[in-house]
């Protein structure tokens, strides 16, 4: 379920898309009257969806309705070749009638087919006044073409060679591994999707949901990566922005090179409050009461995994770096990591740790995110990009390589990089939610700040201390009732001056572990105060981790 080199696609993306009612409703005709049209695509009004059941059982016992939306391939070319988005919808139960809102929760490449009934989860019931429109952008899952290049990536996907390059095999393996996987991606079925699916093209697929949904405004609700696709909407169609959420918020600034580089620092950092924390509750683990100590052993099994993996031949350094890369991410699992990794470190026995790691799988939220990155923005080349590695390395070991070579097809992707866009918030009118953890390690709060200050309309909320990524919806009152307040009725309070949070609320907690049953059980419950039900929080986190 966590990041690995062979991405497991979100369970959702491989389900048919729809099963046709006899009684399918099309969408409410298209009422857009203002165009919306960003400078450098003609214009594109897509036929209206036919809305029939979901085949997926969770959206289908929800009461939310299936429907394939056409858009151009080329938005430059709106009469040529189609594909289709998938797309579901709750439509909204109360009368007090705010309009649709459309989910993004991350990736690039993660599937939101089930997020039109994440309204269920906004207090107060005011999530009732929407319609909701989860979709799975353009190549993933459900929609089609579905982009996938090399299902087999790196292989096995276990005990693979070191991700830190100090033996020559080592860094020759993943040079020509990940320059592989750029190869196949030039090879696949979907590769006329390669050129178009930039942000800008998932932007005006947003926007072509928008008309077949029959609104002048669209409102929209982003996680992670979906924050950037906010920012670049807004920027491609100021004259639509609603009410927008964005929830861990992405430096457009750093898309895509440095925002991986701030991460491979701030994760490192964040390992060491989960060691401290493992140390705090020595009673627990057992693990001593020095965290210091605690994380030179983790080095020290690290390296003694290299040698001799564990659970069976299959738990290498690289397992381990990726399964516990999620306490870098979230507080939510921590006791269950801590666990699994406690009975590694006193028995040798790593099945616990392996039972967390996701493992060989379908490559399609890699590819879209490869897809994506390497295209949005300029990457530097093999020179450059192992230099950073291994200046940031010496001092920040936990992630630096590992996110290295995950990010390494772009450095020979088979479709051309152009230059990142501009984010510009100054044309906005309407009012913007930001929500960012001090410490999120994903999307790191410097981003957050620069966000804040390229839309001069936006209001940010500070998880203060915080290490969870996209942690909103967690159950914290001073951010949940801010949130349901904005999308009920459009305000927020006065900004702040300076670059600085507008409103501080407690982060989300780091669990104790005689309060917590585990990982199981907390997948079971979907945590003691989450306001997401535990499938949701679940896909929240699928998607993130395919971006790291």
């Amino acid at each position: 379920m966590k990041r690995t080199l062979t991405i497991v696609a979100s369970g959702l993306t491989a389900a048919a898309l729809l099963v046709p009612a006899a009684n399918s409703t099309a969408a409410p005709a298209d009422h857009d009257r203002t165009g919306g049209q960003a400078a450098g695509a003609p214009s594109y009004t897509p036929p209206a969806p036919v809305w029939g059941e979901c085949s997926v059982a969770r959206l289908k016992a929800a009461g939310a309705q299936c429907a394939n939306l056409e858009v151009p391939l080329d938005y430059a070319k709106p009469n040529g070749k189609k594909i289709q988005i998938a797309v579901s919808r709750k439509l909204h139960t109360d009368p007090d009638y705010k309009g649709m809102i459309a989910v993004n929760p991350g990736g690039p490449g993660g599937s939101g087919l089930i997020y039109s009934i994440l309204g269920g989860s906004i207090p107060d019931g005011v999530g009732a006044k929407y319609d909701w429109y989860g979709f799975d952008p353009r190549g993933v899952g459900s929609s089609t073409p579905s982009l996938s290049c090399d299902p087999d990536y790196a292989g096995a996907g276990y005990d693979r060679p070191n991700y830190v390059p100090t033996r020559a095999a080592d860094l020759r393996w993943w040079r020509t591994t990940t320059s592989g996987y750029s190869r196949s991606c030039s090879k696949a079925d979907a590769k006329a999707l390669l050129p178009h699916l930039r942000t800008t093209d998932v932007a005006r697929d947003l926007d072509s949901l928008r008309k077949a949904a029959g609104q002048e405004k669209l409102n929209y609700y982003g996680f992670s990566y979906g924050t950037y696709l906010g920012q670049v909407y807004a920027t491609m169609f100021p004259k639509q922005v609603g009410r927008f959420v964005w929830d861990g918020v992405l430096n457009a600034k750093n898309a895509f090179y440095q925002a991986n580089l701030d991460q491979d620092i701030q994760f490192d950092k964040n390992l060491d409050t989960y060691w401290k924390w493992v140390a705090d509750h020595d009673a627990h683990f057992g693990l001593g009461t020095d965290w210091r100590a605690i994380k030179r052993g983790y080095y020290r099994l690290r390296a003694q995994l290299d040698r001799n993996p564990a659970a069976d031949g299959k738990l290498g350094p690289d397992e381990l770096d990726d399964v516990m890369l999620s306490a870098g991410y979230y507080v939510y699992d921590w006791v269950a990591l801590g666990d699994a990794y406690a009975t590694l470190v006193k028995t040798g026995d790593g099945t616990d740790v392996l039972a967390n790691y996701g493992g060989p799988g379908d490559d399609n939220g890699f590819a879209v995110y490869n897809g994506v990155q390497c295209t949005d923005a300029k990457w530097p080349g093999w020179q450059r990009t192992q230099a950073d590695a291994w200046r940031i390395h010496l001092k920040h070991p936990f992630l630096t390589w590992g996110n290295t070579w995950y990010n390494a097809p772009c450095l020979n992707w088979p479709a051309p990089s152009r230059n990142a866009v501009k984010v510009d918030g100054s044309r906005i009118s309407t009012k913007i939610l930001l929500i960012a953890e001090t410490n999120d390690a994903a999307t790191v709060y410097s981003g957050a700040l620069a966000t804040r200050k390229a839309f001069p309309s936006s209001y940010l909320i500070e998880g203060v201390g915080g290490t969870t990524h996209s942690g909103s919806l967690s159950g914290i009152a001073c951010t949940d009732d801010t949130i349901a307040h904005y999308l009920d009725t459009g305000e927020l309070p006065a900004r702040k001056r300076g670059n600085r949070s507008d409103q501080q609320c407690d982060p989300v907690p780091a669990p104790e572990p005689a309060a917590a049953a585990g990982l199981r059980a907390r997948k079971a419950t979907g945590g003691s105060q989450d306001l997401l039900p535990a499938d949701l929080r679940a896909g929240l986190q699928e998607a993130q981790s395919i971006g790291r």
